[in-house]
This record gives C-alpha cells, sequence and structure tokens, in this order.
C-alpha cells in the first residue's frame, strides 16, 4: 500500500502524507458488528483527569473484532471486504462462514475479496489461515499469536507486524517478536499466518497538530512553560532552565532514570532473548 502525498497548498499539506486506501474494497461497516464507543477523554470514574493530553477526536464506532476463531473449528469462511478500522492501525477483514455468520478478522498482507480461509487445531498453510503453533512449519511469518491457549491474540496485532516461528523446545515454541525479543509460548497456542496488512503505516506524516486533535490528542506543554504552581520546572523569566539537578514530573517525583519495571515478572521466565536496545543497535 503506497503513502499519497498531498499538493502543498498550505505549509502543513507540504510534509503531510496519507494512506492510499487502494487496499480497501467496503467503506460502510457491518451494521451487526460494530456498537458505540465512549469517548477516550483521560478521565477516571469522578470525572477527573487521569490520563493527560487526551480527549475530543472524531466519532468512532467499535468493530468488533474476533481475535480467537476457535468456536468455528474447521468451518471455511470467504473474505467478503477489507475495511478500515479507526480502532487500529491495520486493516480488517469481513468475513462469511458457511454456515451464513459474519465476523471481523485481522486482515494479512495480500488478502483479498473471495479468498477463502480456516481456523483449526491443523489448516492448511496458507495466508489468512489460523492453527496451533505446533503444526506451523518453522521459519514461517505469523501475527495474532495468543499467549495462553483459548485466550485469543494478544501480541503482534499492530500494522506491517509478523512475528517468526524459530523452533520448539519441549511444551513451547520459540518465537522471535518484532522488538527482536525470543519468548517461549505454548504449543497449544493459536496463531495466523502471514503478516499484518497496512506495513506502510509508519510511514505516513500527521503534518499538523489539527490532524492530532482528529486523533483525540492534545497539545503537551512544557513544564519549563509553566508557572511554579503547575510544575517543578516552572517560572523564570523567558526561556530558561529546569534549574534542577534531575528533570521532575508533574507530581515532583524523578522524571529520567528511573527504573519502573517490578523485579519479579510472571512471564520473564518465558523470555528467552530480551529486545535490544536502540543503543546497543548503533
Amino acid at each position: 500500500m503506497p503513502v499519497r502525498p498531498l499538493k502543498p497548498t498550505t505549509p502543513a499539506r507540504r510534509q503531510m502524507t496519507l494512506a492510499d486506501f487502494s487496499e480497501v474494497t467496503k467503506f460502510t461497516p457491518e451494521k451487526s458488528l460494530v456498537h458505540g464507543k465512549q469517548r477516550v477523554s483521560g478521565r477516571d470514574n469522578k470525572g477527573q483527569v487521569s490520563v493527560r493530553h487526551r480527549g475530543g477526536g472524531h466519532k468512532r464506532l467499535f468493530r468488533d473484532v474476533d481475535f480467537r476463531q476457535s468456536d468455528k473449528e474447521g468451518i471455511p469462511a470467504v473474505v467478503v471486504g477489507i475495511e478500515y478500522d479507526p480502532n487500529r492501525s491495520a486493516r480488517i477483514a469481513l468475513i462469511q462462514y458457511t454456515d451464513g455468520e459474519k465476523r471481523y478478522v485481522l486482515a494479512p498482507q495480500g488478502l483479498k475479496p473471495g479468498d477463502q480461509i480456516v481456523s483449526g487445531m491443523r489448516t492448511k498453510v496458507k495466508t489468512g489461515n489460523r492453527m496451533q503453533l505446533q503444526h506451523i512449519p518453522v521459519g514461517y511469518k505469523v501475527f495474532n499469536v495468543e499467549m495462553q491457549a483459548g485466550r485469543g491474540g494478544q501480541i503482534v496485532r499492530s500494522a506491517g507486524t509478523s512475528a517468526t516461528l524459530v523452533g520448539f523446545d519441549g511444551d513451547h515454541a520459540l518465537i522471535e517478536l518484532p522488538s527482536s525479543e525470543m519468548r517461549k509460548v505454548r504449543k497449544e497456542c493459536r496463531a495466523t499466518i502471514g503478516i499484518v496488512s497496512n506495513p506502510d503505516h509508519n510511514l505516513i506524516t500527521i503534518g499538523k497538530a489539527g490532524r492530532m486533535r482528529w486523533m483525540g490528542r492534545k497539545p503537551q506543554v512544557l513544564g519549563t512553560a509553566m508557572n511554579p504552581v503547575d510544575h517543578p520546572h516552572g517560572g523564570g523569566e523567558g526561556h530558561t532552565s529546569i534549574g534542577l539537578k534531575a528533570p521532575k514530573t508533574p507530581w515532583g517525583k524523578k522524571a529520567l532514570g528511573v527504573k519502573t519495571r517490578r523485579r519479579r515478572l510472571k512471564s520473564s521466565n518465558l523470555i528467552v532473548r530480551r529486545r535490544i536496545s536502540k543503543k546497543k543497535k548503533k
């Protein structure tokens, strides 16, 4: 999917790029699979702001995407169309099973209307088919991977991502995630063959602040531009330094260099190789 540039009629549109949407074939959602979505305004049950810089944005309908497909064991489904989903970066596919039921699933790259896909314990190794990891050949690209059998896909779901099945170790399968982290997953967990659609999503340039407001993101103001009552970095005449030994959060805690990860995590024993940091890559 190519990225479409815009005519430079304004300074913002000079750098702005849009998705081409050439792979989208169906432009109206299926009424039986959508429902209203509450605005994410960053407020808690008391109405107070609990997450800053959230609010506004365009109205959205929530699409019920099936990340499991386990209750349709061995039932073939035909792709009706590929749709745009405002709630995720990837495209979704509307499929219709032979029993007449329609559902939304994550669309892999290359899936087209009229293609047939199936989900089961062991199926044909084909793009869009979903099966257990123990029946997928080593080296294949997969996405929408389960971390617990029967719970549904939880990882590798964003646009253009895929995990590689590296091998097997006892009751576990070794998969390499897009972050280069290698971890163990039970062989009974399921995954979908292929790569998630919309691979050029990371090439899109927002271009202007107003476009972020359409997405429900408010501007972020530097602490140095605030008053002392609003932020520890505030105060002073003009654009001054923070005047502190260590940067602080708006609530007075250290902001940089502080470890926030818990010492013991339940999933740490399943991580074979941790992701490579940006510093190590350089």
